[in-house]
Protein backbone atom coordinates (compact mmCIF):
# COMPACT_ATOMS: atom_id res chain seq x y z
CA UNK A 1 0.00 0.00 0.00
CA UNK A 2 1.06 3.60 -0.49
CA UNK A 3 2.19 5.84 2.34
CA UNK A 4 -0.30 8.18 3.96
CA UNK A 5 0.54 11.02 6.33
CA UNK A 6 -1.67 12.13 9.22
CA UNK A 7 -1.42 15.37 11.22
CA UNK A 8 -1.04 14.81 14.96
CA UNK A 9 -3.82 16.26 17.11
CA UNK A 10 -4.46 14.09 20.18
CA UNK A 11 -2.33 13.12 23.19
CA UNK A 12 -2.50 9.44 22.24
CA UNK A 13 -1.27 10.23 18.74
CA UNK A 14 1.54 12.35 20.16
CA UNK A 15 2.68 9.53 22.44
CA UNK A 16 2.75 7.13 19.48
CA UNK A 17 4.72 9.77 17.54
CA UNK A 18 7.40 10.09 20.24
CA UNK A 19 7.68 6.34 20.82
CA UNK A 20 8.21 5.65 17.11
CA UNK A 21 11.74 7.05 17.18
CA UNK A 22 12.66 5.00 20.23
CA UNK A 23 11.40 1.81 18.57
CA UNK A 24 13.22 2.66 15.31
CA UNK A 25 16.62 2.47 17.06
CA UNK A 26 15.97 -0.61 19.16
CA UNK A 27 19.24 -2.49 19.59
CA UNK A 28 21.39 0.47 18.45
CA UNK A 29 24.08 1.02 21.09
CA UNK A 30 24.77 4.63 20.03
CA UNK A 31 21.20 5.98 20.14
CA UNK A 32 20.17 7.84 23.30
CA UNK A 33 16.38 8.05 23.66
CA UNK A 34 14.63 11.13 24.99
CA UNK A 35 12.29 10.90 27.94
CA UNK A 36 8.86 10.39 26.37
CA UNK A 37 7.27 12.89 28.72
CA UNK A 38 9.84 15.58 27.82
CA UNK A 39 9.31 15.33 24.06
CA UNK A 40 5.55 15.21 24.53
CA UNK A 41 5.75 18.39 26.61
CA UNK A 42 7.92 20.10 24.00
CA UNK A 43 5.45 19.32 21.23
CA UNK A 44 2.37 20.27 23.27
CA UNK A 45 1.21 23.89 22.76
CA UNK A 46 -0.53 23.80 26.14
CA UNK A 47 2.78 23.08 27.91
CA UNK A 48 5.69 24.49 25.89
CA UNK A 49 5.93 28.30 26.30
CA UNK A 50 7.78 28.53 22.95
CA UNK A 51 4.34 28.38 21.33
CA UNK A 52 3.99 32.04 22.36
CA UNK A 53 6.10 32.88 19.30
CA UNK A 54 6.01 29.62 17.33
CA UNK A 55 3.47 27.78 15.20
CA UNK A 56 3.85 24.07 14.62
CA UNK A 57 2.24 20.96 13.21
CA UNK A 58 3.45 17.40 13.68
CA UNK A 59 2.87 14.64 11.12
CA UNK A 60 3.17 10.86 11.19
CA UNK A 61 3.51 8.57 8.18
CA UNK A 62 1.88 5.13 7.98
CA UNK A 63 1.98 2.15 5.62
CA UNK A 64 -0.39 -0.78 6.06
CA UNK A 65 -1.49 0.78 9.33
CA UNK A 66 2.04 0.72 10.76
CA UNK A 67 3.99 3.90 11.61
CA UNK A 68 6.98 4.48 9.34
CA UNK A 69 8.02 8.09 9.98
CA UNK A 70 7.53 11.33 11.92
CA UNK A 71 8.26 15.01 11.35
CA UNK A 72 7.27 18.36 12.88
CA UNK A 73 6.93 21.64 10.98
CA UNK A 74 7.83 24.72 13.05
CA UNK A 75 7.67 28.43 12.32
CA UNK A 76 9.71 30.45 14.81
CA UNK A 77 8.30 33.94 14.33
CA UNK A 78 10.95 35.56 16.55
CA UNK A 79 13.86 34.00 14.62
CA UNK A 80 12.28 34.92 11.28
CA UNK A 81 11.73 38.51 12.40
CA UNK A 82 15.39 38.69 13.45
CA UNK A 83 16.73 37.19 10.19
CA UNK A 84 14.20 38.80 7.86
CA UNK A 85 13.54 35.42 6.28
CA UNK A 86 10.43 33.28 5.91
CA UNK A 87 11.90 30.00 7.11
CA UNK A 88 10.02 26.85 7.95
CA UNK A 89 11.90 24.61 10.37
CA UNK A 90 11.58 20.84 10.39
CA UNK A 91 12.49 18.81 13.45
CA UNK A 92 11.83 15.64 15.44
CA UNK A 93 12.23 13.79 12.14
CA UNK A 94 12.53 10.00 12.05
CA UNK A 95 11.93 7.60 9.18
CA UNK A 96 12.66 4.15 7.83
CA UNK A 97 15.03 3.89 4.88
CA UNK A 98 12.38 4.30 2.20
CA UNK A 99 12.21 7.10 -0.39
CA UNK A 100 8.41 7.00 -0.60
CA UNK A 101 8.14 7.54 3.16
CA UNK A 102 10.67 10.37 3.22
CA UNK A 103 9.10 12.10 0.23
CA UNK A 104 5.63 11.91 1.79
CA UNK A 105 6.80 13.35 5.12
CA UNK A 106 8.61 16.31 3.59
CA UNK A 107 5.80 16.94 1.10
CA UNK A 108 3.36 17.25 4.01
CA UNK A 109 5.64 19.65 5.89
CA UNK A 110 6.38 21.79 2.85
CA UNK A 111 2.69 22.00 1.95
CA UNK A 112 1.88 23.18 5.47
CA UNK A 113 4.71 25.71 5.39
CA UNK A 114 3.67 26.96 1.96
CA UNK A 115 0.15 27.53 3.26
CA UNK A 116 1.67 29.65 6.06
CA UNK A 117 3.61 31.84 3.63
CA UNK A 118 7.06 30.30 4.16
CA UNK A 119 9.60 30.31 1.32
CA UNK A 120 12.42 28.06 2.59
CA UNK A 121 12.71 24.94 4.73
CA UNK A 122 15.62 24.43 7.15
CA UNK A 123 16.55 21.84 9.73
CA UNK A 124 16.55 19.73 11.66
CA UNK A 125 15.90 22.40 14.26
CA UNK A 126 13.56 22.76 17.21
CA UNK A 127 11.46 25.57 18.60
CA UNK A 128 14.52 27.20 20.19
CA UNK A 129 18.18 26.51 20.97
CA UNK A 130 17.05 24.58 24.03
CA UNK A 131 15.82 21.83 21.68
CA UNK A 132 17.87 19.34 19.67
CA UNK A 133 19.24 20.52 16.34
CA UNK A 134 21.51 19.31 13.57
CA UNK A 135 21.44 16.01 11.66
CA UNK A 136 24.35 13.69 12.40
CA UNK A 137 26.57 13.36 9.30
CA UNK A 138 29.73 11.89 10.87
CA UNK A 139 30.31 9.88 14.04
CA UNK A 140 27.59 7.26 13.70
CA UNK A 141 29.68 4.83 15.78
CA UNK A 142 29.85 7.24 18.75
CA UNK A 143 27.40 7.11 21.67
CA UNK A 144 25.16 10.18 21.56
CA UNK A 145 24.32 12.55 24.39
CA UNK A 146 21.01 13.62 25.87
CA UNK A 147 21.47 17.07 24.30
CA UNK A 148 21.98 15.89 20.71
CA UNK A 149 20.27 14.05 17.88
CA UNK A 150 21.31 10.57 16.78
CA UNK A 151 20.20 9.33 13.38
CA UNK A 152 20.94 6.50 10.97
CA UNK A 153 23.59 7.06 8.25
CA UNK A 154 20.92 6.95 5.56
CA UNK A 155 19.31 10.17 6.80
CA UNK A 156 21.78 12.62 5.15
CA UNK A 157 21.62 10.54 1.96
CA UNK A 158 17.90 11.24 1.70
CA UNK A 159 18.47 14.93 2.43
CA UNK A 160 20.85 15.16 -0.52
CA UNK A 161 18.44 13.23 -2.72
CA UNK A 162 15.68 15.73 -1.88
CA UNK A 163 17.90 18.64 -2.94
CA UNK A 164 18.78 20.02 0.49
CA UNK A 165 22.10 21.85 0.82
CA UNK A 166 24.32 22.65 3.78
CA UNK A 167 23.25 25.63 5.87
CA UNK A 168 25.61 25.27 8.87
CA UNK A 169 27.63 22.54 10.56
CA UNK A 170 28.29 21.91 14.22
CA UNK A 171 31.25 19.96 15.62
CA UNK A 172 31.59 18.03 18.87
CA UNK A 173 34.74 17.12 20.78
CA UNK A 174 35.59 14.34 23.19
CA UNK A 175 38.01 15.87 25.69
CA UNK A 176 40.27 14.11 28.18
CA UNK A 177 39.90 15.58 31.65
CA UNK A 178 43.50 16.36 32.74
CA UNK A 179 44.82 15.17 36.07
CA UNK A 180 46.05 18.69 36.79
CA UNK A 181 44.90 22.12 35.70
CA UNK A 182 47.01 23.08 32.65
CA UNK A 183 49.60 25.65 33.73
CA UNK A 184 48.60 27.99 30.91
CA UNK A 185 44.96 27.90 32.02
CA UNK A 186 45.83 28.66 35.64
CA UNK A 187 48.05 31.55 34.63
CA UNK A 188 45.33 33.08 32.44
CA UNK A 189 42.66 32.56 35.09
CA UNK A 190 44.73 34.32 37.76
CA UNK A 191 45.52 37.21 35.42
CA UNK A 192 41.90 37.72 34.36
CA UNK A 193 40.63 37.59 37.94
CA UNK A 194 43.09 40.31 39.03
CA UNK A 195 42.65 42.50 35.96
CA UNK A 196 38.83 42.63 36.03
CA UNK A 197 38.14 42.05 39.71
CA UNK A 198 36.35 38.76 39.07
CA UNK A 199 35.85 35.79 41.36
CA UNK A 200 34.42 32.27 41.22
CA UNK A 201 31.17 31.72 43.06
CA UNK A 202 30.19 28.19 44.01
CA UNK A 203 26.56 27.34 44.66
CA UNK A 204 25.72 25.30 47.73
CA UNK A 205 21.92 25.21 47.54
CA UNK A 206 19.57 24.44 44.65
CA UNK A 207 16.97 26.76 46.11
CA UNK A 208 19.53 29.58 46.05
CA UNK A 209 20.26 28.85 42.40
CA UNK A 210 16.61 29.49 41.56
CA UNK A 211 16.17 32.45 43.87
CA UNK A 212 19.45 34.28 43.34
CA UNK A 213 20.81 33.23 39.95
CA UNK A 214 18.13 31.38 37.96
CA UNK A 215 16.89 34.46 36.11
CA UNK A 216 20.41 35.90 35.80
CA UNK A 217 21.76 32.70 34.21
CA UNK A 218 19.15 32.71 31.46
CA UNK A 219 19.47 36.46 30.93
CA UNK A 220 23.19 35.85 30.42
CA UNK A 221 22.44 33.03 27.95
CA UNK A 222 20.18 35.37 25.96
CA UNK A 223 22.86 38.04 25.92
CA UNK A 224 25.85 35.84 25.06
CA UNK A 225 24.08 33.63 22.49
CA UNK A 226 22.27 36.48 20.69
CA UNK A 227 24.52 36.33 17.63
CA UNK A 228 24.46 32.55 17.16
CA UNK A 229 22.80 30.91 14.19
CA UNK A 230 19.01 30.64 14.53
CA UNK A 231 18.92 31.89 18.12
CA UNK A 232 15.76 33.54 19.42
CA UNK A 233 15.78 35.04 22.94
CA UNK A 234 14.15 32.99 25.67
CA UNK A 235 10.98 34.68 26.91
CA UNK A 236 10.16 35.18 30.60
CA UNK A 237 7.77 32.20 30.47
CA UNK A 238 10.42 30.00 28.87
CA UNK A 239 12.97 31.05 31.49
CA UNK A 240 10.61 30.19 34.33
CA UNK A 241 9.79 26.87 32.64
CA UNK A 242 13.44 25.85 32.31
CA UNK A 243 14.30 27.01 35.83
CA UNK A 244 11.53 24.81 37.23
CA UNK A 245 12.31 21.85 34.97
CA UNK A 246 16.08 21.59 35.01
CA UNK A 247 17.91 23.56 37.69
CA UNK A 248 16.77 21.09 40.34
CA UNK A 249 18.57 18.31 38.42
CA UNK A 250 22.00 19.93 38.52
CA UNK A 251 24.88 18.49 40.46
CA UNK A 252 26.06 21.70 42.10
CA UNK A 253 29.79 20.99 42.08
CA UNK A 254 29.53 20.64 38.27
CA UNK A 255 28.30 24.24 37.97
CA UNK A 256 30.53 27.31 38.14
CA UNK A 257 29.60 30.99 38.24
CA UNK A 258 31.97 33.91 37.76
CA UNK A 259 30.86 37.24 39.22
CA UNK A 260 32.30 40.75 39.32
CA UNK A 261 33.09 42.87 42.38
CA UNK A 262 29.39 43.76 42.69
CA UNK A 263 28.37 40.06 42.52
CA UNK A 264 26.87 40.52 39.06
CA UNK A 265 27.00 37.40 36.90
CA UNK A 266 29.72 37.52 34.24
CA UNK A 267 30.01 33.88 33.16
CA UNK A 268 28.49 30.47 33.83
CA UNK A 269 29.57 26.93 33.07
CA UNK A 270 26.92 24.23 33.48
CA UNK A 271 27.76 20.55 33.20
CA UNK A 272 26.39 17.30 34.51
CA UNK A 273 27.19 13.59 34.49
CA UNK A 274 26.48 11.90 31.17
CA UNK A 275 22.96 10.50 31.19
CA UNK A 276 23.42 8.54 27.96
CA UNK A 277 23.64 5.01 29.36
CA UNK A 278 20.95 5.71 31.95
CA UNK A 279 18.55 6.94 29.27
CA UNK A 280 19.30 3.87 27.17
CA UNK A 281 18.40 1.64 30.10
CA UNK A 282 15.24 3.62 30.80
CA UNK A 283 14.02 3.32 27.17
CA UNK A 284 12.59 6.80 27.53
CA UNK A 285 10.44 5.99 30.55
CA UNK A 286 10.71 7.09 34.19
CA UNK A 287 8.54 4.20 35.37
CA UNK A 288 8.81 1.57 36.59
CA UNK A 289 12.64 1.55 36.81
CA UNK A 290 13.84 4.40 34.59
CA UNK A 291 14.03 6.83 37.52
CA UNK A 292 16.51 4.52 39.28
CA UNK A 293 18.98 4.56 36.37
CA UNK A 294 18.71 8.33 35.97
CA UNK A 295 19.14 8.98 39.69
CA UNK A 296 22.18 6.69 39.81
CA UNK A 297 23.79 8.60 36.92
CA UNK A 298 23.07 11.95 38.57
CA UNK A 299 24.75 10.75 41.76
CA UNK A 300 27.94 9.84 39.92
CA UNK A 301 27.46 6.66 37.93
CA UNK A 302 29.37 7.90 34.87
CA UNK A 303 32.99 8.68 34.04
CA UNK A 304 31.90 11.16 31.34
CA UNK A 305 30.72 14.72 32.00
CA UNK A 306 28.53 16.61 29.52
CA UNK A 307 29.46 20.28 29.06
CA UNK A 308 25.93 21.54 28.57
CA UNK A 309 26.68 25.22 28.14
CA UNK A 310 29.21 27.96 28.70
CA UNK A 311 27.98 31.55 28.55
CA UNK A 312 30.16 34.65 28.96
CA UNK A 313 28.96 38.25 29.00
CA UNK A 314 29.82 39.78 25.58
CA UNK A 315 32.20 42.43 26.97
CA UNK A 316 34.28 39.68 28.61
CA UNK A 317 34.34 37.27 25.67
CA UNK A 318 37.79 36.46 24.30
CA UNK A 319 39.48 37.73 27.46
CA UNK A 320 40.16 34.42 29.20
CA UNK A 321 37.16 34.21 31.55
CA UNK A 322 36.57 30.64 30.34
CA UNK A 323 39.85 29.71 32.02
CA UNK A 324 38.40 30.73 35.38
CA UNK A 325 35.44 28.40 34.84
CA UNK A 326 37.51 25.34 34.00
CA UNK A 327 40.20 25.97 36.61
CA UNK A 328 37.40 25.66 39.13
CA UNK A 329 35.64 22.72 37.47
CA UNK A 330 38.57 20.43 36.60
CA UNK A 331 39.41 19.44 40.22
CA UNK A 332 35.71 18.69 40.83
CA UNK A 333 35.60 16.62 37.63
CA UNK A 334 38.55 14.52 38.78
CA UNK A 335 37.12 14.14 42.28
CA UNK A 336 33.79 12.98 40.82
CA UNK A 337 35.46 10.35 38.68
CA UNK A 338 35.04 12.01 35.28
CA UNK A 339 37.77 11.02 32.87
CA UNK A 340 36.32 12.47 29.66
CA UNK A 341 34.06 15.37 28.71
CA UNK A 342 31.61 15.92 25.85
CA UNK A 343 31.71 19.41 24.38
CA UNK A 344 28.30 19.02 22.71
CA UNK A 345 27.43 21.32 19.79
CA UNK A 346 29.76 24.11 18.65
CA UNK A 347 29.32 25.94 15.35
CA UNK A 348 32.24 24.93 13.15
CA UNK A 349 33.13 28.57 12.48
CA UNK A 350 33.10 29.57 16.15
CA UNK A 351 36.87 29.62 16.57
CA UNK A 352 36.79 31.50 19.87
CA UNK A 353 34.86 28.65 21.48
CA UNK A 354 37.03 25.92 20.00
CA UNK A 355 40.24 27.66 21.10
CA UNK A 356 39.33 27.01 24.72
CA UNK A 357 40.10 23.31 24.15
CA UNK A 358 43.61 23.87 22.75
CA UNK A 359 45.26 23.11 26.08
CA UNK A 360 43.50 19.73 26.33
CA UNK A 361 43.89 16.35 24.69
CA UNK A 362 40.84 16.11 22.44
CA UNK A 363 39.40 14.64 19.27
CA UNK A 364 36.63 15.79 16.96
CA UNK A 365 34.31 12.81 16.99
CA UNK A 366 30.94 14.01 15.69
CA UNK A 367 29.72 16.46 13.08
CA UNK A 368 26.14 17.45 12.36
CA UNK A 369 24.39 19.68 9.85
CA UNK A 370 21.40 21.93 9.33
CA UNK A 371 20.11 21.79 5.77
CA UNK A 372 18.21 24.34 3.69
CA UNK A 373 16.30 24.50 0.43
CA UNK A 374 13.58 26.64 -1.19
CA UNK A 375 9.98 25.53 -0.87
CA UNK A 376 8.63 25.02 -4.38
CA UNK A 377 5.66 27.26 -5.18
CA UNK A 378 2.24 25.72 -5.60
CA UNK A 379 1.72 24.67 -9.22
CA UNK A 380 -1.50 26.06 -10.65
CA UNK A 381 -3.26 23.89 -13.19
CA UNK A 382 -4.88 25.93 -15.96
CA UNK A 383 -8.47 25.01 -16.82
Amino acid sequence: MSVYVHPIHSTDQLEQYVKFGIDLYKGNDCYVPPLVRDDMATLNPDVNPAFEFCRAQSFMAFRNGEPVGTITAIINEAANAKSGRADLRFGFVEFIDDAEVVDALFAAVEEWGRSQGMTHIIGPMGFSDMDHEGMLIDGFDQVGTMATIYNHPYYPEHMQRLGFEKEVDWVEYRITVPEQIPERYQRVADLVARKFGLKVHKITSRSKVKEQYGQAIFDLINESYAGLYGYSPLTPRQINYYIDEYIGMLRLEDVCLVVDSDDRLVAVGISMPSMSRALQKSRGRLWPTGWFHLLKALKGGSDVVDLLLVAVKPEYQGKGVNAMLFCDLIPHYRANGYREAESNLELEGNESVQKQWEAFERRLHRRRRAYRKPIAPQVKVLP
